[in-house]
């Protein structure tokens, strides 16, 4: 269990902070594609961090434990968007592009951003497990234990995404 006083909670946060801040921005941003959406997700997800830190009970790994808040926070700003915009699946692509053009935080190649365009393009659990499995080199076991998924089912979930996103690739 981590420090119940202050001074404690405090310097324990600060560690996660520094610790995970990059892979979780990176692990939210490759689900969420634009800069300005992921840097408040990343935030969002190190206030619900911040709040849930003394009732970390270690049963699974701090890792574990830090990805799946990350995971939840982002299906619950895909749900609330979801229910606040109505965005027609035909313009998702164009849109990923329009913003990664102005994005003054994308420094890739054009090829990154058709991946990233091609990314933008697959269901939210594919996409999570896209980037859990080739950009965070997690194994199945692993994202199985933050997304609560069989491996068998995550499996089939990242060779569909390989699938559609070498045939968006192939088309463009």
């Amino acid at each position: 269990m981590l420090h119940r006083d202050s001074s404690g909670r405090e310097e324990a946060f600060r560690l996660l902070l520094t610790t995970y801040r990059e892979r979780v921005y990176w692990l939210v941003r490759r689900t969420l594609v634009i800069h300005d959406d992921a840097d408040d997700v990343t935030q969002e997800v190190f206030i619900r961090i911040w709040k849930a830190l003394p009732a970390f009970r270690g049963e699974s790994s701090l890792f574990t434990w830090i990805y799946r808040i990350a995971t939840n926070e982002v299906n619950r700003y895909l749900k609330k968007r979801r229910l606040q915009v109505f965005i027609p699946w035909n313009d998702t692509a164009e849109r990923v592009a329009h913003c990664l053009a102005d994005d003054r935080f994308f420094q890739g190649s054009e090829a990154e951003r058709l991946l990233f365009k091609a990314i933008s393009l697959l269901p939210e659990k594919q996409r999570l497990v896209f980037s859990m499995r080739y950009f965070d080199e997690l194994s199945y076991e692993e994202i199985s234990r933050i997304v609560g998924t069989s491996e068998g089912a995550l499996k089939a979930s990242y060779h569909h995404a390989m699938k559609k996103i070498e045939k968006f690739v192939a088309q463009s």
